[in-house]
Formats: C-alpha cells, sequence, structure tokens
C-alpha cells in the first residue's frame, strides 16, 4: 500500500482556475459588428449621392415623360431631324394657336427653326397604362424662318402637354399642345 501511495504523492496536483466555468464569449465582437454595419451603410449612401441620376440622352434611355420631353427638345435643338421624325407618330396631331399640325406640318415647322436655347419648368407626368400626358411650360430662345423672313421664336413661357405612347418601336408623341401664358 505504501507503493499506491508514493504514486500518488508523485503526481501533480490538477490545475484549478480562477473562473469555474470558462466562456467562450468574446466582448470585441458586438464592436467589430457595428463598425462593420456603420461601414456598410456609409458605402450605401455614399454610392447614391456620387451616382445621382443621369439625364436620358436618347429616347430608348428616357424612363418616363420628363426625360422624353428633355430628349426630344435636346434633338430638335440640335436640328437632328431623322430622331425627331420617329419619336412623332404617323397619325400625331399637334395644337398650336395658329392652328392644328399633323405629323408633317410639325416637322415642317420645327425644321425652320434654329432653337439656341430652351428651358422646362413645372413639368408634370401622368402614366395612364401605355400613355403617359405630360404638361409643362417651355422658353425658347431662337429663331425662326419663314415667309417674312427670320424671326424670333416666342420668349414668354408657353404651356405644353404631349401626350407619349409606348409602341413596339418604342415612346412616340401622339398629340401635342401649346398655348401662350397669359
Amino acid at each position: 500500500m505504501q507503493m499506491n501511495h508514493a504514486k500518488e504523492s508523485l503526481e501533480a496536483p490538477p490545475i484549478r482556475s480562477r473562473n469555474p466555468s470558462p466562456s467562450r464569449y468574446n466582448f470585441a465582437m458586438p464592436r467589430k459588428l457595428a463598425l462593420a454595419l456603420l461601414l456598410i451603410c456609409w458605402m450605401i449612401v455614399s454610392a447614391c449621392t456620387f451616382n445621382g441620376d443621369r439625364p436620358a440622352r436618347a429616347f430608348s434611355e428616357a424612363t418616363g415623360g420628363e426625360g422624353l420631353e428633355h430628349v426630344f427638345w435636346k434633338e430638335v435643338k440640335a436640328a437632328n431631324w431623322v430622331q425627331v421624325d420617329r419619336s412623332l407618330a404617323s397619325n400625331y396631331e399637334g395644337v398650336t394657336p395658329a392652328g392644328t399640325l399633323d405629323h408633317a406640318a410639325t416637322m415642317e415647322h420645327y425644321r425652320a427653326w434654329q432653337l439656341q436655347d430652351y428651358a422646362l419648368g413645372d413639368l408634370q407626368t401622368e402614366l395612364n397604362g401605355t400613355t403617359i400626358v405630360v404638361t409643362y411650360t417651355i422658353t425658347l430662345h431662337g429663331t425662326a424662318n419663314g415667309p417674312a423672313g427670320s424671326q424670333a421664336l416666342p420668349t414668354a413661357p408657353q404651356h405644353m402637354m404631349t401626350v407619349w405612347q409606348q409602341q413596339k418601336s418604342g415612346w412616340v408623341a401622339i398629340a401635342h399642345s401649346v398655348s401662350q401664358q397669359q
């Protein structure tokens, strides 16, 4: 029996920790998660700020009535008559203070213009299925060649309404009206 007792005395006593149940909880983890979440939110917000809306440069890029009007008047200003002609439906009808204009008469009317600048304002759009009604005011700066020679375009703001319809070929204007502001 002494031998067993000797073996017991040679063995080192077990090491006991001060913490009876060691925890695997990492106290730094919530701070790291909060920091990661804050960084992700900042990246999303800054991406929205740095990459703002880009205006449509062509009819195919326009996603609404405002974009369609801006592209239309940009094409008139640039005298890009092929694009202006494509943007008007074959059965297009326009109403101006001088009378009504069909597709051909409208193209002849615009081709006489040398539009130097324009400004659109008070834009309102109303979507109804495949049709968008756009109302706005426009201020024009330029000249128009007519039978009496070159005359200045009216510089007073004019009220406009355009009806755009989505067709297989894209958005086309089917109706337009112009009235002088009083």
